[in-house]
């Protein structure tokens, strides 16, 4: 029998929320055998998510300049070679990663993939003769791909980092913790995942009503910065952050959150990595194609109206379009999404 790997290289190199899902596996792999050790590829910006977790290395990615195209690749491989890897878990199983995991595999080293269930996926969200059923979550099937290499992994009682504590610097935006915090990130990739943002609003001046409660508005860039501030709606307890702190430091104030309501984007992940409450919505796509917030009871994933929608979910990642399926996010009633809100803060 040949022996354990020692070293494990793992592959994913976007995007943000499927990065943030390989969190808790990996944390919980380091837990279960803590002589293991594990080197991340990815891109830069996500070094984040690993900082912290023991025995966990991390490798950006330069898929601009120096990792770029197939002599790119070569290059890449033989970077993480000098790293003395025994084994690659690819976790991204696209074609740069197979190119390099197949170099990997033709030098001698154990390697295995993540299957990501295609045909189930595509008769969860097939138009005809749909399976509506729930396809087995990515966190699981990563966990099959450590299975391959020899690890079996217990997700049963994960762990979570330690809330941070905030610096003076995010604490001058935050102010100090005397409410219930409340994360709102409304955005995502694609239209069909955002909540209209005329709801949001009511969601948002409802929530506000309550003085008990603080508000923090997530998101990015300058469109969707000028679409916070307009959501901030002159509230006092409600706070933008976007474009105000760095990436590290969201992180922290995320950590902090009583609870995140998100779409079916990378901030659901992000929060549920720090074992944060998440209730997440969901219009195109569904929780039961296997993208579902880590640890989090199916309860807190709030669906369009299937009754009225019955084609739902129409796709994976959202980036179909049916016709007379525009407004499924509609048939998600405010009150549905504030009554949750409550339901988590008083339990």
């Amino acid at each position: 029998m040949s022996p354990k790997p020692q070293h494990i290289l793992v592959i994913r190199l976007s995007a943000m929320g499927d990065v943030a899902m390989i969190v808790p596996v990996l944390r919980a792999l380091i837990q279960q055998y803590p002589n293991l050790k594990i080197t991340v590829v990815s891109r830069p910006f996500f070094k984040p998510f690993f900082d912290g977790i023991p025995n966990v290395n991390f490798f950006a990615v330069d898929l601009q300049k120096r990792h770029k195209g197939f002599f790119g690749l070569l290059r890449l491989y033989s970077d993480l070679k000098k790293l003395e890897i025994d084994a690659v878990a690819d976790l991204h199983n696209v074609l740069r990663s197979k190119v390099v995991r197949t170099l990997f595999a033709l030098s001698g080293k154990k390697v295995a993939f993540t299957d990501k269930g295609r045909a189930e996926k595509k008769a969860l969200t097939s138009l005809t003769n749909k399976v509506f059923k729930p396809v087995k979550p990515m966190v699981e099937r990563h966990v099959e791909t450590f299975e391959k290499l020899g690890f079996s992994v217990d997700l049963a009682n994960p762990q979570f980092p330690t809330i941070a504590i905030l610096s003076n610097e995010i604490l001058k935006i935050t102010g100090n913790k005397t409410q219930n915090w409340v994360g709102i990130a409304p955005f995502a990739q694609y239209q069909s995942k955002v909540y209209p943002l005329d709801l949001m609003q009511k969601v948002i001046d409802e929530l506000a009503k309550n003085t008990s409660i603080k508000i923090f508005l997530f998101g990015g860039g300058n469109e969707e910065i000028q679409k916070l501030n307009q959501l901030q709606n002159n509230h006092s307890n409600v706070i933008v952050l976007a474009g105000k702190l760095k990436f590290n430091q969201e992180l922290e104030v995320i950590s902090n959150l009583d609870v995140m309501l998100s779409m079916d984007s990378g901030n659901s992940h992000i929060a549920a990595m720090l074992g944060v409450k998440v209730i997440t919505l969901w219009g195109a796509t569904h929780p039961f194609a296997g993208f579902s917030p880590f640890n989090q009871p199916l309860e807190n994933c709030i669906t369009a109206d299937r009754e009225k929608y019955p084609l739902l979910p129409t796709s994976i990642y959202g980036n179909k379009k049916v016709d007379g399926y525009d407004d499924v996010m509609r048939s998600i009633s405010v009150e549905s999404i504030v009554k949750k809100i409550y339901f988590i803060l008083n339990h």
